[in-house]
C-alpha cells in the first residue's frame, strides 16, 4: 500500500511538472529531463510511469479534461436556470485557466496541431455551451425570436477567445473581463431574466 501511494504521488508530481513545462515552453521544445528534474525524480522513474513525452502530455490532457468535467458538472437548480449555470461555469473555467497550470496546459496541448488523438477540450466546452443554451431555450429563458443555435456561436467564440488571449495576458481571464462580457450579452440573450453576470466562483487572477 505504501509503495502504491508513493507511486501515485510520483505520477502526480510528474503530471504537475509536465504541465508547468508544457505551459511555459510548449510541447515540442519541452524536455523530459527538465520535467523529471522539476518533479524531483530520476529519468528512470519518469519512464517507469510514462513511455514517452506524448504519453505524459496525454496524462496532462486527461487530468485537465477531468477538471473541466467538474466545472461543467450538474449543479442544483438556480433561479436563472441553464443560463446562470453557463455564466457561473464561464467564470469558473477562466479562473481555472488563470490559476491551475494543469487546466491551462491541457487546453494548450489539445489545441496543438502537431498532436492528435487526445481530448478536444475546446470541443468539449463548445458542446457543453451549446447544450446549456439549448436548455435555456427549452426553459423559455432566451429572448423572443432568439434560438440557441443562433446564440451559441457568439458565446463559444467569445469564451474560447478569452482562453486564447489569456494564455499571453491573464487579465483576459479576470472576473472583470468575464463579467463585462456577460453584462453585454445577457440583455440580448435574456432580457429581464434573473441571471447574474458575476458568477459565485469569481476570482480575479493575482
Amino acid at each position: 500500500m505504501v509503495k502504491q501511494e508513493r507511486a501515485a504521488r510520483t505520477r502526480q508530481a510528474l503530471v504537475r511538472a509536465a504541465a508547468e513545462v508544457f505551459a511555459r515552453e510548449g510541447f515540442a521544445p519541452a524536455s523530459l529531463a527538465v520535467i523529471s528534474a522539476r518533479a524531483g525524480v530520476s529519468n528512470g522513474a519518469l519512464h517507469f510511469h510514462f513511455e514517452n513525452k506524448n504519453a505524459l502530455a496525454r496524462a496532462v490532457e486527461l487530468e485537465a479534461a477531468e477538471r473541466l468535467a467538474r466545472i461543467t458538472s450538474p449543479r442544483p437548480a438556480l433561479p436563472g436556470g441553464a443560463l446562470q449555470a453557463l455564466v457561473d461555469a464561464t467564470h469558473a473555467l477562466m479562473g481555472a485557466l488563470a490559476d491551475d497550470v494543469v487546466v491551462r496546459a491541457g487546453f494548450d496541448l489539445s489545441a496543438d496541431l502537431s498532436r492528435t488523438g487526445g481530448p478536444d477540450l475546446r470541443g468539449v466546452w463548445r458542446g457543453w455551451v451549446e447544450r446549456m443554451l439549448h436548455d435555456a431555450e427549452r426553459e423559455g429563458h432566451l429572448a423572443e425570436g432568439l434560438s440557441s443555435r443562433g446564440a451559441a456561436p457568439a458565446v463559444v467564440a467569445a469564451t474560447v477567445g478569452f482562453e486564447v488571449l489569456g494564455a499571453a495576458d491573464r487579465e483576459w481571464l479576470s472576473a472583470t473581463k468575464i463579467t463585462g462580457f456577460w453584462e453585454l450579452m445577457l440583455p440580448r440573450l435574456a432580457p429581464g431574466r434573473p441571471v447574474v453576470p458575476a458568477g459565485p466562483h469569481d476570482t480575479t487572477p493575482q
